[in-house]
């Protein structure tokens, strides 16, 4: 009521400042100053009545109103040095002493005022603290037994007649009823401010939990869903009802329960917080699986504190969604096995090129050098002819993996530039076929070409299907063993160009089929390998397959020989590939071509016009 909005102010003033943080306690100050000073100003009120009805106080008298004076004393005490104990104690004293005293005068044991000793426990109540009220229980009963001792040895003094024992009686039951209503009072608003606080604490957490975007549940000892925050609806799609009980446990992926099941039972179990990652289901049941799952963090800890170790506790959870942290972790998982896939490469690279370029070097510096030391071994004429062929096929080769690493590096950066124009199929593969024939044979194998004659002219860059098929053949040739067979054919197939190149050599591995293609992959280690050659060929076909907007298609199995199919638009100019976006298209006009056929990567064309 604002009539005592004063007081309540005037005695909000009087409470330490040391206890003013904490809103219970303060509550609790509040409580015993107010009853003292009420009930100390109603005894200093008592001292005017008893003058005009008694005259000039005796002095038991004076010692009677001076002890019902003291709550003022005690109020001051509490409100200077805030010892709530001690001066709960000092009150529970001076009560019992004033019981006593008032008892010794007006009959002793049977005398009404040792009724007050009852006050005494009650009073005490109302700090909450039990060291407080076994202390305030033990003055009472103390007081109680001294009396009885005290009559039983004859201490106690004669009942003073001054008063009838009805005019007593009434005294004393009146100003108990007076006392008992300040400690109502008092322990009535005690109450009401708990009643505030938690009401005021738990309207807090509320409106923390209703606005966090994340989701906060609060579990049973059992693990059992007892509230859960709004932030359901953003966090699943769902109403946090559909969560209650087990329906949170419900929605946990199959594979992260026990997980979850884990974290939950050390909070409750055994009070140690934790934080668990699994996955969610989002949406109502209805979704089903296409609802999808996503990924959440959830951190819980126990809300009871100090409880026996294996009794279960309540748990608070937090649970937050790290989809987007599992993206990027996954990115960056991706990222480093890329970067490490691109240094083995780099090894890889290294150790094929160590190995292509050292060979034919050492070749041509030995062989060099005899021909440089001639006078000191005489050679004969056949000899320096196989040795000058030796160097210059090593020269080609080294030209050949030169060329190969250009290509590469021209393909990937656009600045391949493909010269489209009109030209008959079949007088190509047969060339490149002829151009290998005589590989083929060194190895032991046969190199069948089947090209429809009726095959009809296609627009492309004809030095790069050129090297394209050459490319296939070459690594058809190499890696097919003596008695094997090498299959070139040719044919349209709606309106694409279908190059397929078959052998029936190794094979390989499905696991490394998606690989191929990669500038410096080989199958197998780099270090020990069967093979010569430098892993560009392939990539160097893949390249120039792209930039004339067609696709390449690779299928073999381990043991039985590999099929590598290039599909190329009929007209290149006007494919429309993107990944020709990069190269320069330029077309030319019809002309008749005669070629100076060299075996090799990089074959210069002699151009005539018609």
């Amino acid at each position: 009521m604002p009539v005592f909005e004063p007081i309540r102010t005037y005695i909000d003033g009087l409470v330490h400042p040391s206890v003013r943080a904490d809103a219970l306690v303060t509550a609790r100050h509040r409580a015993f100053i107010g009853t003292h000073l009420a009930a100390g100003v109603a005894a200093l009120a008592l001292l005017p009545v008893y003058l005009a009805v008694r005259g000039a106080p005796d002095a038991a008298a004076v010692v009677a109103l001076a002890w019902l004076a003291s709550p003022l004393a005690l109020a001051w005490f509490l409100s200077a040095s805030g010892r709530f104990a001690t001066a709960h104690l000092a009150s529970a004293v001076a009560h019992a002493g004033l019981a006593l005293t008032l008892a010794a005068v007006t009959g002793g044991p049977a005398s009404p005022a040792m009724a007050w000793l009852v006050v005494i426990p009650l009073q005490a109540s109302l700090s909450g603290r039990r060291r407080v009220m076994i202390g305030a229980g033990a003055i009472a009963l103390a007081a109680l037994l001294g009396m009885f001792a005290a009559d039983a040895f004859g201490l106690v003094p004669p009942a003073a007649a001054a008063l009838p024992p009805g005019a007593i009686m009434l005294a004393v039951v009146l100003a108990a009823v007076v006392y008992g209503t300040m400690l109502a009072l008092g322990s009535g608003a005690l109450l009401a401010s708990v009643e505030r606080l938690q009401l005021l604490q738990d309207a807090r957490y509320r409106l923390l939990a209703e606005h966090m975007t994340d989701l906060v549940t609060r579990h049973a000892p059992n693990g059992a869903v007892t509230f859960v925050s709004p932030a359901a609806e953003s966090l699943l799609g769902v109403a946090p009802s559909e969560l209650a009980a087990d329906g949170l446990f419900a929605r946990v992926h199959v594979a992260d329960r026990p997980a979850y099941l884990s974290a939950l039972s050390r909070a409750t179990a055994e009070g140690e917080p934790g934080a668990v990652e699994f996955r969610l289901r989002r949406g109502s049941a209805r979704d089903g699986a296409e609802a999808g799952h996503v990924w959440v963090e959830m951190r819980c800890r126990p809300l009871e504190d100090g409880v026996p170790h294996g009794t279960r506790r309540q748990v608070v959870a937090v649970t937050r969604d790290i989809s987007e942290r599992k993206r990027q972790e996954k990115t960056l998982d991706l990222a480093r096995c890329e970067a490490e896939r691109a240094n083995r490469a780099k090894t890889r690279f290294l150790a094929t090129m160590t190995h292509e370029l050292r060979t034919p070097l050492n070749a041509i510096i030995g062989f060099a050098e005899i021909l440089i030391n001639e006078r000191r071994m005489p050679l004969d004429a056949q000899k320096r002819g196989d040795y000058a062929r030796l160097i210059h096929e090593s020269g080609h080769h080294l030209l050949g993996v030169v060329n190969g690493i250009l290509d590469v590096s021209r393909i990937e950066s656009g600045n391949f530039d493909v010269l489209a124009e009109p030209f008959a199929l079949k007088p190509v593969v047969d060339g490149c076929c002829e151009m290998m024939a005589l590989k083929a044979q060194a190895a032991g194998l046969s190199l069948v070409a089947d090209v429809d004659d009726r095959l009809p002219e296609i627009v492309a860059d004809r030095r790069a299907l050129k090297q394209i098929l050459i490319n296939l053949i070459s690594n058809a040739v190499k890696f097919t063993k003596p008695g094997g067979t090498v299959t070139v054919r040719a044919a349209i197939e709606g309106g694409d160009v279908c190059l397929a190149v078959a052998d029936t050599g190794i094979g390989i591995d499905a696991a490394d089929l998606p690989r191929l293609g990669a500038p410096f992959f080989q199958c197998g280690s780099a270090y020990d390998r069967p093979f010569e050659g430098s892993g560009l060929g392939l990539s160097v076909v893949k390249g120039l397959v792209e930039l004339h907007g067609g696709r390449l298609e690779i299928a073999s199995r381990l043991g039985e020989g590999t099929l590598v199919t290039v599909r190329l638009p009929r007209d290149g100019e006007s494919a429309g590939h993107p990944a020709r976006a990069a190269a320069v298209v330029t077309a030319l006009p019809r002309r008749a071509h005669q070629d100076d056929a060299v075996a090799g990567d990089e074959t210069r064309e002699i151009r005539k016009r018609a």
